[in-house]
């Protein structure tokens, strides 16, 4: 069974973190692949005037991904607004995979405000990857209240396979500053200049060869 991270967001713009993020989620977790999921209207950021269009947002993913990542529409073609739905869709489109969904911590203070997020977390296990700056936030979150009992030890990280949902995970990362807030305070017009040097990862990783099957994830 393929082992797949999931990385949702609406890369407004993608950046280094997200890329250091899933390299990271890969090596702790053991993952095949990781899918970011680019959000075509995330229902929590309405009214955000600095949100750029969902091509220009899905092309900077692409320009940024590299090896086992794969940048999907899922959510665009398959019209879901809430993680809930998307993952109940993935789960039924690839019954042989399993998903692990990936947060960060700068996420988990807002995510009691997630549509069903309790029955969320009973679908998927969750890895928290730190954030800097929110590690006191991401303690005190307000969903810790009832995830706290399901917290399982990093030292077990390569095991999520093996637990049943409810399960959650904090793994620490080295912190990297960058973030799509601050890329668009340096850079409003991002979107029409293409890929920043804050975007671009420092070095390429070479492109594994994919499956066929996925593929279809990332059209």
């Amino acid at each position: 069974m393929a082992r797949i991270g999931l990385l949702g967001g609406s890369f407004n713009p993608a950046h280094r973190g997200h890329l250091r993020i899933s390299e990271h989620a890969m090596r702790v977790l053991g993952l095949d692949e990781v899918w970011w999921l680019v959000s075509p209207g995330n229902p929590l950021k309405k009214g955000v005037k600095d949100m750029a269009p969902f091509e220009a947002r899905f092309a900077s993913a692409k320009r940024l991904a590299s090896g086992r990542i794969r940048v999907s529409d899922f959510e665009q073609r398959e019209a879901t607004r809430y993680t809930i739905d998307t993952i109940g869709k993935l789960q039924k489109r690839y019954p042989h995979y399993q998903f692990i969904w990936l947060l960060g911590s700068d996420t988990l203070p807002n995510f009691h405000k997630w549509r069903d997020w309790r029955n969320l977390a009973r679908k998927v296990p969750i890895a928290v990857i730190r954030r800097p700056g929110y590690d006191s936030a991401a303690h005190a979150a307000r969903a810790m209240g009832w995830l706290r009992r399901f917290v399982r030890p990093s030292s077990q990280a390569s095991r999520w396979t093996q637990w049943s949902a409810p399960a959650i995970l904090m793994l620490r990362l080295p912190p990297d500053p960058t973030s799509s807030t601050a890329i668009r305070a340096l850079d409003p017009n991002w979107q029409r200049r293409g890929t920043s040097s804050v975007m671009r990862p420092k070095q390429s990783r070479p492109a594994s060869i994919a499956r066929r099957q996925l593929d279809r994830t990332s059209r």
